[in-house]
């Protein structure tokens, strides 16, 4: 505040907002309209008929561009600044409110300099800072190392299938190194030097399954590659089929983001990094298309897929659309449906789960009200590929690590895919979506 000079007693600010256990704003929505912000806007709108200058501090320009979005059908003008605080209060008048960038953690009011100081998590609840880039991304092999553990099933490229033993250091002519254990069929063993782990990758396959175990110089692994070849150019020709429709049909066309969606995006409790805030627009701009969507969203774990995924389910279910999420494990699909309840449950969005979680007639009773349209969202396993899953009206299709789903399953998704919106969600992406996805 260097140059600039107040004078006066501060007091507390106090904002008329209904707020959730988080300190967040309430919000109270009906299918028809919403009036959330209600309370604030009077507040507002009271101080500035009053002569006061009002200055809401945001962390980022995004969330300042939502909260003037937000504000103006309720008729209060705002205006982002890109001032230092001396500037900006100099500057700021009583005919509207003034978005500035910068951190304070609470507001206070200043009755004798006709100031009043708002921060923005007083009005959208705390928002968690995130780290950098940098920080997170570290020694990725040893992180990969450590996740696997004795037991768990690992494929070589030329080997085939082999149960992983543990990390040994074994010595050969006075040299030192550390090598994998690999057991294959015949209790045959393999030493792999750790600087050749690209060789291998973990074995990926249906839950629960346990894979048999090739032999070391045998023709089965062979065979297998064989086979898995000629699937795959009996698939690439289904796939240029499938794309070839998708390219020709009209889709149904989302409507851009409304007062309900800014409100949803508004209330997330992380910064969105840049990387996320352009996967979301580039969706929403898919979502808007004609064109079917078919996009792949890749991040490491812990990176904001799942927001992503929610800011296109929401907009499809406002938009009176069914949504799909399909994932391959079960704990995945209680998880999701944890996170997407959590943060829709403010909002007229029917969320529920199909998984073994839950009881024969549990699922029988969702299937019903999917069937009849009384469901907006629905997270499943490959439960959901069964035949006598049906949606009323399916606008978007979400994938989570579609590489974890078999041959039988890719079939059930090739319905979908040529007739709705498609997002797939992946840490590893497979070759064949990359590619297609750059295509």
């Amino acid at each position: 505040m260097s140059g600039l000079t107040l004078s006066g007693h501060a007091e507390p600010v106090s904002i008329s907002i209904p707020c959730q256990d988080n300190g967040g704003l309430q919000v109270s929505v009906s299918k028809e309209t919403t009036h959330a912000l209600t309370p604030l806007s009077r507040t507002l709108r009271e101080w500035l008929d009053g002569g006061q200058r009002v200055m809401v501090v945001c962390h980022q320009r995004p969330q300042a561009e939502r909260l003037r979005e937000l504000l103006a059908p309720y008729g209060i003008p705002c205006t982002i600044s890109e001032a230092s605080f001396t500037e900006a209060t100099t500057a700021a008048s009583g005919t509207g409110v003034t978005l500035l960038m910068g951190d304070i953690s609470h507001g206070f009011r200043l009755p004798d300099s006709r100031l009043v100081l708002i921060a923005e998590e007083e009005l959208f609840g705390k928002r968690v800072r995130r780290r950098g880039v940098s920080e997170v991304r570290k020694k990725q092999i040893l992180a990969s190392l450590a996740e696997l553990k004795p037991g768990d099933f690992m494929v070589h490229i030329d080997h085939g299938i082999g149960r992983y033993h543990g990390l040994q250091h074994i010595s050969v002519a006075g040299v030192g190194g550390d090598f994998l254990l690999l057991e294959y069929a015949g209790s045959d063993k393999l030493y792999l030097p750790v600087d050749r782990l690209g060789l291998v990758q973990r074995y990926i396959g249906p839950e629960g399954s346990q894979p048999g175990l090739d032999k070391l110089g045998g023709v089965g692994w062979e065979k297998s590659k064989g086979k898995a070849r000629k699937n795959i150019e009996e698939l690439a020709g289904e796939l240029l089929e499938i794309y070839a429709r998708r390219q020709i049909s009209e889709g149904f066309s989302f409507s851009p983001p409304d007062e309900m969606y800014r409100e949803f995006e508004a209330s997330f409790a992380w910064e969105e990094t840049p990387d996320q805030l352009s996967a979301i627009q580039d969706v929403l701009a898919d979502m808007q298309h004609s064109r079917p969507m078919d996009r792949l969203v890749c991040g490491d774990v812990g990176y904001g897929k799942t927001e992503v995924a929610l800011r296109g389910a929401i907009k499809a279910a406002l938009d009176g659309k069914q949504v799909g999420v399909l994932v391959p494990t079960t704990i995945l699909a209680q998880q999701h449906y944890e996170t997407f309840h959590e943060r829709l449950k403010d909002y007229p969005v029917s969320v529920e789960v199909l998984s073994r979680f839950r009881t024969p007639k549990e699922q029988k009773t969702t299937l019903e009200r999917l069937k009849k349209g009384d469901v907006d969202i629905i997270i499943g396993t490959h439960r959901m590929l069964q035949k006598d899953v049906a949606f009323k009206d399916l606008g978007l299709l979400i994938i989570d690590e579609e590489q974890r789903f078999g041959v039988k399953d890719k079939e059930r998704l090739k319905s979908f895919r040529a007739v709705v919106d498609v997002m797939t969600l992946t840490a590893t992406p497979i070759p064949r979506t990359l590619y297609m996805s750059m295509m």
